[in-house]
Parts: structure tokens; sequence; C-alpha cells
């Protein structure tokens, strides 16, 4: 089945929510409970340059030379990897869609493939509490599983519970200022995009501020039903 490209059977979620909000968490969690595919720009990004696609040499230049890659870039490797075999089982975009015209590129390119969004969720959060959340997360150094110091410790200190490995890191951005900048941000470009998907129908939205593994079986719940 090389090549094959996403089917109306395949269903695509979007997961949206602000820095700290826990959308890699909960995507992970998904891919692993339904066979999804998380995909994240960033990994799709490095992936591609990595690969030596035609968009992937295109976002290593702008990347090298300093640059922001373009949507069109972006697009183009999103739409090089809907063609992988694994998709075919269905996608959780982590982090893509950021504004409303990534999205209005994403419903275009889906509807080539005869897809469409089944879900754009938005996990509700407040500001203020993300500043401690995202102070205390760290990921394993190895496979990137995400920990935090309160909701999600490792099992046994300084120990991936996935991998084993003894080596953790922290972002040098998850601080207080900088935290308080990226919520703008995202207040400021991605936000719209709640009402962009609430005008399709397709928007959902979770409270995203209780325990991890609750706040995964309620989306788990959503998944199912808007698969169908």
């Amino acid at each position: 089945m090389d090549g094959a490209q996403v089917t109306a059977t395949a269903p695509v979620f979007i997961l949206l929510g602000p820095p700290g909000a826990g959308k890699g968490t909960q995507a992970r969690m998904l891919q692993d409970a339904h066979g999804f595919v998380q995909l994240s720009t960033g990994d799709l990004l490095r992936a591609a340059v990595a690969a030596g696609t035609d968009a992937g040499k295109a976002a290593k230049a702008v990347m090298e030379a300093g640059g922001l890659v373009s949507d069109d870039i972006v697009i183009a490797i999103l739409k090089d990897r809907l063609t992988d075999e694994d998709c075919a089982r269905g996608v959780i975009l982590d982090g893509f869609p950021r504004t409303t015209g990534q999205a209005e590129a994403l419903d275009e390119l889906l509807a080539e493939a005869g897809q469409h969004i089944n879900a754009a969720i938005s996990l509700e959060v407040d500001d203020a509490a993300m500043v401690a959340r995202i102070s205390g997360r760290f990921t394993c150094g190895n496979c990137g599983e995400g920990y935090h110091d309160v909701h999600k410790p490792t099992a046994v200190l300084g120990t991936c519970d996935k991998c084993g490995n003894t080596h953790m890191k922290r972002r040098a951005d998850d601080n207080a200022e900088t935290v308080a900048q990226r919520l703008t941000e995202y207040h400021k470009k991605t936000a719209p995009l709640i009402a962009y998907y609430e005008g399709k129908g397709v928007l959902q939205s979770l409270d995203a501020m209780g325990e991890i593994d609750a706040i995964t079986a309620t989306l788990s719940g959503m998944v199912r039903e808007a698969a169908g």
C-alpha cells in the first residue's frame, strides 16, 4: 500500500490550545490508544530535512538563512507526509494550523484527498495557571516523553517511565516572562482559529485544567465519536 493517500475513512483531528495546555502529551496518548499518527510541525520539518525531500531542502535553506519557514513549505511537507501508509489510519495535528491562513490551506489540501477535519478540539486553560504548569515541565532526553514536577512526575526520580533514560531536559524559555509573551502571541494569532472551526461546525471544547488521565478519557470519547 505504498503511497496510500489519506482517505475519507481516515479521521483528521486538530488539537488547539495555548502553550502548556498539554497538546503534545494528549496527542501522544491518543496515538497510543487509537493508532492515529501524531503530526507536529517541528517533527515534520526535521524529518523532511533529514529525508532530503524537495520541501525539506527548501525548509533547510530557509532555516539555515535564519528565516521562518513559509506556510507553503509547511503545507508541502504535510502533503508529503500524508501520503505515508501509516496516515491512512488517521492523524492528529499538534501545533498546526496556527493561523486562519494555515487552516484554509489545510482545508484545501485535505479536500484534494477527499478528506476533511473531523474535529478541532480546543483545550481550554486558565492563563494564570500556565506559568506554574509550564515552568514545572520537562522531557526525556531520549524518547521525548513529557513530564511535570507536580502533575506528571516520573515514577522513579530522574528516570523516564517509558524508556528508562536518566537524561531529562527543560526548555530554557520555560520562564514566566517568556510564557507571558507566548500566551499573548497565541491569543493574537491562534485563538481566532476557535472562531474559524466553530464556523465550520467541527469545534469542540474541553477543560484542560484537570488531571491528565481524566482529560485523556474525555478526549478519547470525543475522538471516538467524531471518528464515527
